[in-house]
């Protein structure tokens, strides 16, 4: 059999464990604290117009997590928490 072939079985095997509810590998869960969105913004000294669009949110939930109506959930946590350690990290990435 040629490696390709092998690769693709191998595959085909994990998906169907996988479908059958089968464990097929490691997971890792970090765990990702809740953070101070104002303060965050306020260390990157952008206005909340400029910082929602720097993260890709709207202004209105910006200012609902600032006022702790709403928390960020899931790809916003992640990205909170790396401009908590580096406030210029979008900009460094986005160049």
């Amino acid at each position: 059999m040629s490696k390709a072939f092998e690769s693709m079985m191998r595959g085909a095997e994990e998906a169907l464990r996988h479908a059958e509810g089968q464990d097929i590998g490691t997971t890792h869960k970090i765990m990702i604290p809740d953070h101070d969105v104002r303060k965050i913004r306020l260390k990157t000294g952008l206005s909340q117009s400029q910082f929602a669009d720097s993260i890709g949110v709207t202004k209105s939930s910006l200012q609902n997590w600032e006022q702790g109506k709403r928390k960020p959930l899931g790809a916003a946590r992640v990205l909170l928490a790396l401009l908590d350690r580096d406030p210029e990290i979008v900009q460094k990435m986005l160049r």
